[in-house]
Formats: C-alpha cells, structure tokens, sequence
C-alpha cells in the first residue's frame, strides 16, 4: 500500500482545513486506514482512523467532535475534515495504514506497516 497525503498549511486558530490521502496498493476488507499527527518536540500520537470497507471511525478524545475522517472508494481517498482548529493542533499529519485492522492502528504505532510521508499543520493563535 502507497499513501500520498496532502492539503497541510496554515491557517488561524478556529479554521478548518481537510487533509487528504489517496491510497494506492491492495485493500482487504480488514485495512484500515488513519491519521497520526507529531508536534514540535512531542511524541507522536494517534487522531483517527476508519475502516476502508465498512467505514467505521475512531477519534482520540482530544479531536472528537472537531475532526471528521471520511473515505470515497471511488477516489480511493480518505479525508481528514478538522474544524475548529487550535494551536495545540499543530503538528506534522501523517497517513497510516494496516491490514491488520482497527485496533492495530489505534494501539500499535509502532507496528504499523504503512505511512505516508507527513503534511505539515500550522494553526496560529
């Protein structure tokens, strides 16, 4: 699996934003596809993720109800809405991947066997 992750910039605290990423390669009914983010000087943490065939979606807590992951099968994309933006929120997004489903994306960073190269975030305050 290939991810290609775009749209970062910056924007003003309370913004949005989308990210995209197109995923290219082989999908089993249980890959799921996410998005894990690193700030300046943080450890890198988890945001979302959904499942590519049944469309399921997880949040970290500290991104629920402002961000939304979506996927178009169509277009072989996965979409990362983010509203609301703070200034906490600024870090390097990166798209991941794992046919080893949910969980394995959620709780096995480390472990996860496909990324995509990072997109940089800025919201000023």
């Amino acid at each position: 699996v290939q991810l290609q992750a775009s749209g970062g910039g910056l924007v003003s605290a309370g913004a949005s934003l989308r990210l995209s990423c197109v995923v290219s390669g082989r999908t089993y009914t249980s890959t799921s596809v996410g998005w894990y983010r690193q700030a300046p000087g943080k450890e890198r943490e988890y945001v979302a993720d959904i499942k590519w065939s049944a469309g399921t979606t997880n949040y970290a807590d500290s991104v629920k109800g402002r961000f939304t992951i979506s996927r178009d099968n169509a277009k072989d994309t996965v979409y990362l809405q983010m509203n609301s933006l703070k200034p906490e929120d600024t870090a390097v997004y990166y798209c991941v991947a794992d046919h080893l489903g949910s969980w394995h994306v959620r709780n096995q960073e480390k472990n996860i066997e496909f990324w995509g190269q990072g997109t940089l975030v800025t919201v000023s305050s």
